[in-house]
């Protein structure tokens, strides 16, 4: 039994008459009439009861239709699934984000994925660092991750989505905290609550400081954006943070800018490899949040 004659029969029997049932498939009633015989000799058993003015459906008529209605749903919805997979338009896309994207660019790109691509399913897994999602990228734990380039691997392709300042997080009750932008050597004296010697961020503040003509003193050391800030808040000493972080807001904190502060760059990273319809029009849609696109970059 072919698809197409499942079809055709049950054309014959919702219309309960041959030639509705070839006109409402646009054929000629001779070969339908024709396609129900072979279909009734290849399952063995009278479907239809033919009589001049109608059609009626035999036990095994009923059967095949109720299931053959099912069967027939479920293909064609079958073939818009995949469709829409092949379109990358539906799907489940694992993504990791660092902690300071929490509070820019990531709320924006997941509003604009849930209105654009409302099939696609994200499994975001956030508070990373640099080095461990590229790791994820490499290992195939990850499929896209927004972070903070540079990326050491010629493996993963990034594009960057969000171009900041850095700003100083400070305790409410620091001499510093007077609304002025703060110069980097002001804060030799004070602790340094900062992100892993591993990440991205780390990195920046020790060369700023050598700029500035000191070796940051640590004074804790915090994965999470909001750890580091609860230290801040606690007088722990003080934190150089994203711009984007200003929007968390916590009592005991108040953020100052930084001046001279160079560029902090996000970007959205996949495998360079992965050729997936559904990242790539992941990546546009992230694209099109992008507060900056100054295009593709490998390693650097």
């Amino acid at each position: 039994m072919e698809l197409r004659q499942l079809n055709y029969f049950i054309a014959v029997a919702e219309e309960r008459h041959f030639g509705r049932a070839a006109k409402r498939l646009h054929m000629a009633q001779p070969p339908l009439s024709q396609q129900i015989r072979q279909l009734e000799e290849q399952l063995g058993v009278k479907l239809l009861d033919r009589t001049t003015r109608r059609v009626d459906l035999t036990a095994a008529g009923q059967e095949l239709l109720d299931r053959g209605r099912k069967i027939v749903n479920e293909v064609e919805t079958l073939k818009a699934d995949v469709y829409q997979v092949g379109n990358g338009a539906t799907g489940v896309l694992r993504v990791g984000f660092s902690g300071s994207a929490t509070y820019g660019v990531m709320p924006k790109i997941v509003r604009h994925v849930k209105q654009a691509l409302p099939g696609l399913s994200m499994t975001l897994q956030g508070e990373m660092l640099t080095p461990a999602m590229e790791a994820g990228l490499r290992d195939h734990t990850l499929d896209a991750a927004v972070l903070r380039p540079p990326v050491a691997s010629s493996e993963i392709e990034y594009k960057v989505v969000a171009r900041e300042k850095l700003v100083v997080a400070l305790p409410s009750h620091s001499p510093l905290a007077t609304g002025r932008p703060v110069a980097i050597n002001e804060l030799q004296e004070q602790p340094f609550i900062t992100y892993p010697p591993e990440s991205v961020m780390y990195r920046m503040v020790s060369e700023l400081c050598r700029q500035g003509g000191f070796q940051a003193r640590i004074g804790q050391v915090a994965k999470e954006t909001s750890t580091m800030l609860s230290f801040v808040a606690a007088g722990g000493g003080v934190a150089v943070v994203p711009e984007a972080v200003r929007s968390f807001q916590l009592e005991g904190v108040v953020y100052a800018a930084l001046e001279d502060s160079p560029d902090s760059d996000l970007a959205v990273a996949w495998r360079r490899e992965d050729r997936s319809t559904l990242l790539h029009n992941f990546v546009n849609l992230v694209m099109d949040v992008s507060e900056t696109n100054p295009g593709t970059k490998g390693q650097v």
